[in-house]
């Protein structure tokens, strides 16, 4: 065989190779795909099926069963009562599906908290198997403060949860002013100020013989401050 012929020989083969390895990478991204898209399975309906069945369910896609938390219903007991993802999705195998189970149809009777302190309400919720649930507050000027002034469910109602939520008095809003400059300002005239918004003050007396013997040379909070009106005021006078 020629120099010639062996260099022609050799070329072939580099490229049948070239071929062959280019057929065998494409196989192989082709083969990846397939069971990449292979791994998906659509999230099955679980609603009204017991948790046990609901599990093997899911197992036998690859799907895993989480408890989300367990809430009362006119499921039976242990029925499978709101799922999350929705059914009809497609899910990877291994991904979790939470469920809320029902407690059953137990339905007990809401006690009136209306008028009770937000601590009253929660032994009473206690004894009666229940418990306090979202607790929201409002400025309300003739209720004390804590004490229950709506509830949800209201008394008497069956319970479809052992959550009750409440709306609680913050009791009457505090009176608030804004800081006014007292600084520069005569000590009496400053103090008649404060006694006219009723405000309480603490006065401190330093010597500073560059101010007017008298004079108010700073105060606490500063001008232009939101104060309440139980706020106490302190003023620097120039001794």
């Amino acid at each position: 065989m020629t120099l010639r012929e062996r260099l022609e020989w050799l070329s072939r083969m580099t490229l049948l190779v070239f071929l062959l390895a280019a057929a065998a990478f494409l196989s192989a991204i082709t083969a990846m795909r397939i069971a990449i898209h292979g791994r998906e399975v659509t999230m099955p309906n679980l609603v009204g099926i017991n948790v046990a069945e609901a599990s093997k369910i899911l197992q036998s896609r690859g799907l895993v069963l989480r408890v989300a938390d367990r809430i009362y219903s006119d499921q039976p007991i242990n029925a499978v009562v709101r799922q999350t993802p929705t059914s009809g999705l497609l899910m990877k195998v291994s991904q979790q599906a939470h469920v809320v189970l029902s407690l059953g149809q137990r339905q007990l009777q809401i006690p009136l908290l209306e008028g009770n302190s937000l601590r009253a309400s929660r032994i009473e919720l206690l004894r009666t198997g229940l418990q306090v649930g979202e607790v929201s507050a409002i400025t309300m000027a003739d209720q004390p403060v804590d004490a229950v002034v709506i509830q949800n469910p209201k008394p008497g109602a069956g319970a479809a949860t052992p959550r009750v939520d409440v709306l609680v008095s913050q009791g009457p809003r505090e009176t608030a002013y804004v800081m006014p400059r007292l600084t520069g300002l005569n000590e009496v005239d400053a103090q008649h100020r404060l006694d006219v918004a009723q405000m309480r003050r603490k006065v401190n007396y330093v010597t500073a013989p560059q101010w007017p013997h008298g004079s108010v040379i700073d105060q606490t909070p500063m001008s232009g401050t939101r104060i309440l009106a139980t706020s106490t005021i302190e003023l620097t006078v120039a001794n």
